[in-house]
């Protein structure tokens, strides 16, 4: 019996021993999902608080995106582009020095604002009967002449020109022949049949619309002010009318923009109201080409009803080059189109990182994202020192410098990426990096391509900024005619040409040469020899 109960309680401790084991292991299991949990919390937690210092900085943070980080603070490695700050390329390789002198922007100065100006002289002379000395009494004589220079705005005018063409007849013929000729003498055609519309008008008009951003409705209260009543609905066929009088030059410019080597693309949203099987409230997009830094300055836009990736493959049918884009997918796979990556793109992505660190810490070199950016820093100051160089110079230059900067940043992108988290804003800069290496690294491999894809950034704003004034486009013809206007208009600007005297340059020209004359729409191009004469001494250039 003693046997029996002994063998019954080590049974009991046994049974007591497994379940305080199960329960352990229930505990530890409970303890790692509750650790696994809080880990999750953290991160959504991180993120979100990411997402809201973002969303407060684009609210009420500056907009530019310049570095936070000293100078002082940063070790050799990353003043190396410092030191040889003002070096020029060929000093850089040890070679014969060159000195690239940039001209200097005085435009400010009052000789500067008035050098091109209209001016009218006013002399002021005493009266005959007053040139008598008062202390003497014998005459005055004129030693010298004070001037003074002011501006004065003469408030726009709209006159009515009135074509009259006078009809000749044959009295002789009308007295014995049967049938009298009639001869009518010749005037210009008018630019629109039935209309009052004039090359100087519709000019007029895109130029306040596509040049300045002002919407119809403001156009048509200016023109009240003038004592003139054009309703918008005039002022809209105005510009449909006007484009496509431009058309043919528009595609001419696409043309030459397809023979070159070297393009930039880009894309923004555009809101249609009335196109057929869409809502209103549906995105479109004007897409954005334009030339390099090679070859006559050209700026194209187009508009498209979606982001699909046949529109560009469809546009630069027969290009073959380079294309500066940023990081949208649409653009990979273009027969004979070598993409190249946007820097300025991949470091927009650090700044955010940077951004949502307290501000203290902003400028701290030893910050993850401080590094990124340091490296990125110096890439762009080697581009900066070199904005006089010659292709060649900054191909020899870039192989130098800049190649060992990349490879370095590459070195580290790849040891972080396995230790940020993807979904944080750092996580994320490194991931855009990586996925964009191959098109970041293109712009090595030729020295008549850039950095970055700033230059169509730049060429898109004007449109951005138009767009936040008249909103919307009301139909596809609409937008299709807004795209070759502000072609011609901003192409025209790349070209030193004033927009205005421009369009009405152009819309005058069109009403007397064949639009399918290649040669005589080249006359017309913005940076073709009679274009650049005839509107060189233009008062509104």
């Amino acid at each position: 019996m003693e046997v029996s109960v002994e063998h019954t309680g080590m049974e009991e401790q046994t049974c007591q021993c497994h379940e305080l084991t199960e329960e352990n292991a229930l505990l530890r299991e409970r303890v790692s999902g509750l650790e696994a949990q809080k880990s999750q919390l953290a991160e959504e937690n991180r993120w979100l608080k990411e997402q809201f210092l973002l969303a407060r900085h684009a609210r009420f943070g500056a907009k530019s995106e310049q570095v936070k980080i000293d100078p002082s603070q940063l070790g050799p490695l990353f003043n190396e582009a410092e030191l040889v700050l003002g070096t020029s390329p060929a000093q850089a390789l040890g070679e014969k020095t060159v000195t690239y002198t940039r001209k200097k922007k005085t435009a400010g100065h009052r000789e500067e604002i008035v050098s091109d100006l209209d001016t009218e002289v006013i002399e002021y002379r005493l009266a005959e009967e007053e040139q008598v000395c008062a202390c003497c009494g014998n005459a005055l004589h004129e030693m010298s002449a004070k001037m003074r220079e002011e501006l004065v705005i003469v408030p726009a005018k709209v006159k009515v020109v009135q074509h009259v063409r006078y009809v000749y007849a044959c009295r002789h013929c009308d007295r014995n022949e049967t049938s009298t000729p009639i001869v009518t003498a010749a005037a210009p055609r008018p630019i629109m049949h039935n209309s009052l519309a004039s090359a100087s008008a519709i000019a007029h008009v895109m130029g306040m619309k596509y040049a300045e951003a002002m919407p119809l409705y403001r156009i048509e209260k200016h023109f009240e002010q003038l004592g003139v009543e054009l309703p918008r609905a005039i002022l809209s066929n105005w510009m449909i009318k006007g484009g496509e009088m431009l058309s043919p030059v528009y595609e001419r410019m696409k043309e030459t923009l397809l023979g070159l080597e070297v393009a930039h693309a880009d894309e923004t949203v555009l809101q249609v109201l009335k196109e057929d099987g869409r809502k209103a409230q549906s995105r479109s997009y004007m897409w954005l080409y334009r030339s390099g830094s090679t070859g006559p300055p050209i700026v194209l836009y187009e508009y498209q009803p979606t982001r699909s990736a046949s529109h560009p493959q469809e546009f630069l049918s027969g290009f073959q080059g380079y294309l500066h884009v940023d990081g949208y997918a649409g653009y990979n796979g273009i027969p004979g189109v070598t993409l190249v990556g946007c820097w300025a793109h991949a470091r927009r992505y650090f700044v955010d990182a940077q951004k949502i660190l307290p501000e203290k810490e902003q400028d701290d070199p030893e910050r993850l994202v401080n590094v990124a950016l340091g490296h990125i820093r110096r890439l762009f100051d080697i581009e900066a020192q070199m904005s006089e160089a010659t292709p060649e110079e900054r191909y020899a230059v870039r192989q130098s410098r800049s190649k060992p900067i990349i490879e370095e940043l590459k070195g580290w992108l790849d040891t972080q990426v396995v230790r940020i988290t993807p979904k944080s804003a750092l996580g994320k800069a490194i991931q855009y990096s990586l996925g964009q290496w191959k098109k970041l690294n293109e712009y090595l491999t030729d020295g008549r391509l850039e950095i970055s894809n700033n230059r169509a950034e730049r060429s898109i704003k004007p449109f951005v900024i138009g767009r936040k004034n008249w909103l919307f486009a009301n139909t596809p013809k609409g937008a299709r005619t807004s795209a070759v206007i502000y072609s011609i208009v901003e192409t025209a600007k790349e070209n030193g040409l004033n927009p205005y005297a421009y369009l009405e340059y152009v819309l005058g020209r069109m009403q007397v040469i064949d639009s399918a004359d290649k040669a005589a729409i080249d006359e017309l191009l913005p940076w073709g020899k009679s274009a650049q004469v005839c509107l060189s001494k233009s008062p509104r250039t």
